[in-house]
């Protein structure tokens, strides 16, 4: 009669066989039944009843099976995506998909994530230089004070993604629409952007002295005490952009002002809002189309 348990037991358990908290259930279920299956007899009950005795005993077990089974996966997953404090060097994640994984002050600089999906996941206080995220999708992810030098991200999707006080120097976006990124306290004057589009993005407390930004579209995008000195924008499309001052009339709101001024938008178009902030700075808007 105790291989007829057993039995019973194996259907149950069978679409969760390799799920290693289910089988150590599945023990102390075996060991307990045969228990009570022994208790039963010793009681005058014969092999039929006391065997249908002891399997109504247990209730509903294929719902407490699946319910382990469902927590012990989702533990294994987490297990999975959680690499915060790794020394991984040219690591190759290239292709993977780790969700809301966990990679925060870790050694990943030269490692492949191309093409990975890594949505929602975390950077924070990690060494990923000449890290390779072309193709990948980083919607919803944190670069929090990141070494990012020499990274390449060409058509990289960049959705939501956050950089903070992160170095980007000799960074790379290609062929990238970042769309209500933000980038805070990043030093910009050493990043590469080739055909970009800005949709949504928040610059802010930003240096961006000298850097080109010829051609590219800026839809909804705020320039926040960030610096522009000598940036160029010839050629560009920039509808309903801000370029947000100091609010008190101090020395650093006059030095903004004067860095507005030394802006380059030669042959840029904008739409008609954009277009009066910037003439009523004083700024220079002489061969601008109005849009």
């Amino acid at each position: 009669m105790n291989e007829k348990i057993n039995q019973y037991l194996n259907g149950v358990f069978a679409p969760y066989d390799g799920v290693k908290s289910v089988a150590e259930l599945k023990a102390d279920l075996l060991a307990d039944l045969q228990e009570r299956f022994r208790e039963l007899k010793a009681e005058g009950k014969d092999d039929e009843t006391a065997f249908e005795m002891t399997i109504d005993s247990i209730g509903d077990i294929e719902q407490t099976v699946q319910d382990v089974a469902n927590l012990s996966r989702s533990l294994e997953r987490q297990v999975l995506t959680n690499f915060s404090a790794s020394n991984l060097p040219e690591s190759d994640f290239a292709g993977v998909t780790a969700q809301k994984g966990k990679f925060d002050a870790s050694a990943l600089h030269d490692s492949n994530f191309s093409g990975a999906d890594l949505t929602g996941s975390s950077f924070k206080a990690s060494d990923v230089a000449k890290a390779n995220f072309d193709g990948t999708n980083l919607t919803d992810c944190n670069f929090y004070s990141v070494d990012l030098t020499g990274a390449s991200f060409k058509k990289t999707i960049l959705m939501r993604t956050e950089f903070s006080t992160s170095e980007l120097s000799e960074a790379k976006f290609t062929d990238v629409k970042l769309v209500n990124t933000k980038l805070n306290m990043t030093d910009l004057t050493k990043t590469v952007f080739e055909n970009c589009t800005f949709n949504g993005v928040d610059f802010k407390y930003c240096d961006m002295r000298g850097l080109c930004l010829d051609g590219f579209s800026f839809i909804g995008v705020k320039f926040e005490n960030t610096s522009l000195n000598e940036a160029t924008f010839k050629g560009a499309t920039l509808r309903n952009v801000s370029f947000l001052a100091p609010f008190t009339w101090t020395t650093w709101s006059k030095k903004h002002l004067r860095a507005l001024k030394t802006i380059n938008f030669d042959g840029a178009m904008m739409d008609k809002l954009t277009y009066a902030t910037l003439k009523g700075l004083g700024v220079d808007l002489s061969n601008v189309t109005v849009i």
